[in-house]
């Protein structure tokens, strides 16, 4: 194929994503629709070891790549918010001996310097190894410092490393710090898709025509935006769920990428995001308690349906007929059925929303209340009802020593309270019951001076105890 129609084939389906005839300034046009932001920095790992002077098709690989890349180089040197840099491996050693460290990054990144790639390239000789998982390594130098870049790197080969390095760690490096997205590979002759898996996405280019494609939909894939929602499915499979905060993060790094609220459109339909299709994703929907979907691969060229099971219910925990005072302050801890994990903390009189199942409770009353296995329904309120609290005030005439204990009906006895031993007076909101209060004086040294009282506290009463 000639280099200018290779220009224009390769034009029309950048950034399109589709073989339609676009011209050069309509691509351009359709980047600055789409916004100036982030940069696209895409790194070409070039292999231009001793074998790439191998036959392929028409002429060797080494020419036949460097005719197919031109025009390549040429269509996104003119795509405005997109950089491009070379890295070459195996151009500066003869084979043998086998030189492990021959890799170098020819030119940097730079606006505008496709046509100096294009220099480089042609002056490159194959002499010597295939170094992958060094080059990948050092490719982690090639990107400058950018808070708001995509990093790409495209690697074109002939061959799997020959170094003894392990190319999926150092893709994986590149990808867990954040330096570059998962790599594209395109393997021209043989298919080394089993070898490079867990590198990045493999590209098989037997011949020319694939070596084209193959360029066509890694760009495509490396500068379009995809289409995805999240549905949030009720008890009864339908997308109803909404209006909860969720969270994007890349698989790998952990970064936080998107966080959106959760919306149904004016047809209540689940909202369209835009998200970038080089990441693989793990999602979280912020409800009680969040639920959590991993390892999200969306697709170019398709609308990407995600949907989780987010039926929910209502809680309350009511005291009615309490002065907000008494009871605003009083938590209620909520945690799975049989779970020590806290899923949230809620206050007396407070509606909060979990996802439908079994919690245990506790609410944080003197005493406290355990309740189990406490049911949550789909878009139903579970209430659950105290008495109203009655209040204590302990008095005393000097500092000294005092505990209140909860008398339950077999006579024994639990502590519900420590008294601050420097205060003479203190007041407490309590459940309920049947109390005992005992208490020493700080200066009277015989255990035998201790005293204790005994009362009954009814809903909405006050005790005073004066020990």
């Amino acid at each position: 194929m000639e280099k200018g129609k290779l220009k224009n084939v390769f034009a029309a389906v950048l950034l399109a994503g589709s073989l339609l005839s676009l011209s050069l300034p309509a691509v351009r046009a359709q980047v600055r629709a789409q916004g100036a932001s982030p940069l696209n920095r895409i790194l070409i790992i070039y292999d231009a070891s001793n074998s790439m002077n191998a036959r392929w098709q028409s002429a060797s690989k080494m020419a036949l790549s460097k005719k197919l890349i031109a025009g390549i180089i040429d269509s996104l040197d003119a795509v405005p918010n997109v950089q491009l840099a070379l890295r070459a491996y195996g151009h500066q050693s003869p084979y043998p001996p086998l030189d492990c460290g021959d890799s170098r990054l020819e030119v940097p990144f730079a606006p505008g310097n496709g046509k100096k790639i294009n220099h480089v390239i042609r002056t490159l000789v194959p002499k010597g190894a295939t170094p992958i998982a060094y080059s990948l390594r050092e490719a982690a130098k090639d990107f400058p410092p950018c808070e708001d870049c995509r990093n790409l790197i495209i690697l074109i080969t002939d061959g799997i490393e020959e170094c003894g390095g392990d190319p999926c760690q150092a893709s994986f490096y590149l990808q867990q710090q954040g330096i570059a997205l998962k790599p594209f590979i395109i393997g021209i002759g043989d298919d080394f898709s089993h070898d490079f898996q867990c590198v990045g996405e493999y590209f098989d280019a037997s011949d020319e025509a694939d070596f084209i494609r193959a360029f066509e939909i890694v760009i495509s894939q490396a500068l379009n935006s995809t289409t995805a929602q999240v549905n949030l499915l009720d008890a009864d499979g339908l997308p109803t769920v909404s209006n909860v905060n969720m969270t994007f993060y890349d698989h790998v790094s952990g970064k936080v990428l998107y966080n959106y609220v959760h919306t149904l459109d004016y047809h209540g339909r689940p909202d369209t995001l835009t998200l970038d299709p080089l990441h693989v994703y793990d999602l979280e929907v912020h409800t009680l308690p969040p639920l959590r979907l991993d390892s999200i691969v969306v697709r170019t060229g398709r609308h990407n349906m995600v949907a989780l099971d987010a039926a929910q219910g209502n809680l309350v925990v009511s005291m009615k007929g309490s002065r907000a005072a008494v009871t605003g302050n009083t938590p209620c801890v909520v945690r799975r059925r049989g779970s020590t994990e806290i899923v949230n903390v809620q206050y007396v009189n407070d509606n909060a929303r979990y996802i439908t199942g079994k919690y245990d409770v506790d609410i944080l009353t003197l005493p406290p209340v355990r309740l189990k296995d406490v049911e949550i329904s789909p878009e139903k309120t579970t209430t659950v009802e105290l008495p109203m609290l009655g209040i204590l005030t302990f008095s005393r005439s000097v500092e000294g020593y005092g505990t209140l204990y909860s008398l339950r009906e077999d006579g024994s006895q639990e502590r519900v309270y420590s008294f601050d031993p420097a205060r003479k007076v203190e007041t407490l909101y309590l459940r309920p019951g049947t109390y005992r209060v005992v208490n020493r004086s700080k200066y009277n040294l015989r255990a035998s001076a201790t005293r204790e009282k005994t009362f009954v506290l009814n809903p909405g009463a006050s005790v005073s105890v004066t020990l």
